[in-house]
């Protein structure tokens, strides 16, 4: 990956302040910001594309716009009120999250992963703790590898290291799950969620061939069960 220097500074300051405090969310969004050049992007974005239904997500460049309130009105189980009540009791607002333009493939694949990140926690089950956010990253890491989920999991093994051990085994069992959901899993990026709101959750993992049976009880496919 080509990075230059002050931009990875950046982003190791980012993880270096992530460490400390894992609920810095604007250090993630530096971070991304940080490793979001074209040259680190590009050959991302061309290995997705090997995939014939990514291939054509990337060209299609479909959004995905929210709804909360509509979605809760939703039949109990299905993916958007499940989604929904994700981000009621997480106290998120999808309108809180930068609004990045998508006017070409690697535009798009920033602003896409930007908006879709809490569907995949539904959908994977993984919590928004620290541990379900380093299980879905190496959920990530399994089906776009590349930079930021790498560095978000590094997090994980430098605090388990150097701030708090009782944290290693959790951290190594999502790891270790997220890991292989997502090895295992059709690619989630570029699916067309707002077309499987009214379906259940159990549905469209199946769908997708996410196995999220053995994800800890507390994550959000709990929140299906």
């Amino acid at each position: 990956m080509k990075l230059n220097p002050l931009r990875a500074l950046k982003a190791f300051y980012s993880l270096a302040r992530l460490v400390r405090d894992p609920n810095r969310l604007d250090e993630v969004f530096e971070m991304s910001d940080a490793l979001a050049t074209k040259e680190a992007l590009g050959p991302i974005v061309e290995r997705l594309a090997e995939d014939p239904v990514v291939a054509r997500s990337l060209e299609e460049r479909h959004r995905i716009r929210v709804d909360l309130a509509a979605l809760r009105r939703l039949p109990e189980g299905t993916l958007g009120r499940t989604f929904a009540e994700h981000m009621f009791a997480a106290n998120l607002d999808p309108a809180a999250l930068p609004d990045l333009a998508s006017d070409d493939p690697i535009a798009f694949f920033r602003a896409h992963l930007y908006e879709t990140h809490d569907i995949w926690h539904v959908v994977t089950g993984f919590g928004t703790d620290l541990v379900g956010e380093l299980g879905l990253q190496a959920f990530y890491l399994a089906q776009i590898p590349g930079p930021l989920p790498a560095l978000l999991v590094a997090v994980g093994f430098v605090r388990s290291g150097l701030v708090d051990d009782t944290l290693t085994v959790p951290f190594m069992d999502a790891l270790v799950r997220g890991w292989r959901m997502g090895r295992s899993a059709e690619p989630l990026f570029g699916v067309k969620w707002d077309e499987l709101w009214e379906l259940p959750v159990r549905e469209v993992r199946a769908k997708l061939g996410v196995d999220a049976s053995d994800v800890a009880a507390g994550g959000v496919s709990a929140l299906a069960a």
